[in-house]
């Protein structure tokens, strides 16, 4: 079983309003970390002149923290009035959300000919230098073209080494899904491609509910959940697959 996850973030459609979605949806999942004893490592992310997040990696590392997020891959759908939004009006924005288990460095081999490792300069909002030194991290993965990036650490060793718990995530979870031309295809299938018609879940904020529409079911504290009370959900899909496996 897992003892981690690789955890990506992506805002979708909807412009500023998806970004800060998106924000929204990684101060949920990093508050049910805390809730649950697990640690997080933010790796690298890249935010809007307004703080909402365009993409951001995580690693949660934790005891079955896989087995209880990985039914969040998808599309995530949010209707809400937006603060920007001076009619009053309701606007539906998406965040996509990607789940990999961190995989040990004895369950896959990796060749070091296959791998393409760059140093580089970290970079903060807006994309301005603020390292002088090359400490961040980018790797190659040439045969299925996979890039990772870490800038997380201060060192580069330390960067390089966040970097290959990533890449290995992903090659493995490649090799999973062997019918996958490449990862970037295996990732289209989990999150779909943001638009708003391809939702797993849809939070809806004038009338406080939160739907999943895999398995049918609503609940109606929609800012208890997003400020990092998942358990609900989690327990629904637990019990959804105990029923399964009758």
């Amino acid at each position: 079983m897992a003892k981690g996850v690789i955890l990506e973030i992506r805002a979708g459609a909807g412009g500023d309003e998806a970004a800060i979605f998106a924000a929204n949806l990684f101060r949920m999942y990093s508050r049910y970390a805390q809730s649950q004893g697990w640690s997080f490592l933010v790796i690298d992310e890249s935010r809007n002149s307004i703080g909402g997040l365009k993409e951001i990696t995580m690693e949660i590392t934790g005891a079955e923290s896989y087995e209880q997020l990985k039914n969040e891959s998808g599309v995530h759908r949010v209707q809400r009035v937006p603060k920007t939004e001076k009619n009053g009006r309701v606007h539906t924005s998406t965040a996509t959300v990607a789940i990999l288990p961190k995989v040990d460095a004895a369950e896959i081999r990796i060749n070091p000919q296959d791998l393409q490792i760059d140093a580089v300069r970290s970079s903060g909002p807006g994309g301005q230098n603020v390292n002088k030194r090359s400490t961040a991290v980018r790797i190659v993965h040439l045969p299925t073209n996979t890039v990772v990036f870490s800038q997380t650490e201060r060192s580069q060793a330390q960067n390089k080494e966040i970097a290959m718990e990533i890449l290995r995530a992903k090659v493995y979870e490649n090799m999973r899904n062997r019918e996958m031309a490449s990862l970037s295809q295996e990732r289209r299938a989990q999150i779909g491609t943001a638009d708003r018609s391809e939702k797993i879940r849809t939070y809806n904020y004038p009338q406080n509910r939160i739907t999943d529409h895999r398995i049918g079911k609503s609940w109606h504290d929609l800012e208890t959940i997003i400020d990092g009370k998942m358990d609900p959900i989690v327990k629904a899909f637990r019990i959804t697959a105990d029923k399964t496996d009758l």
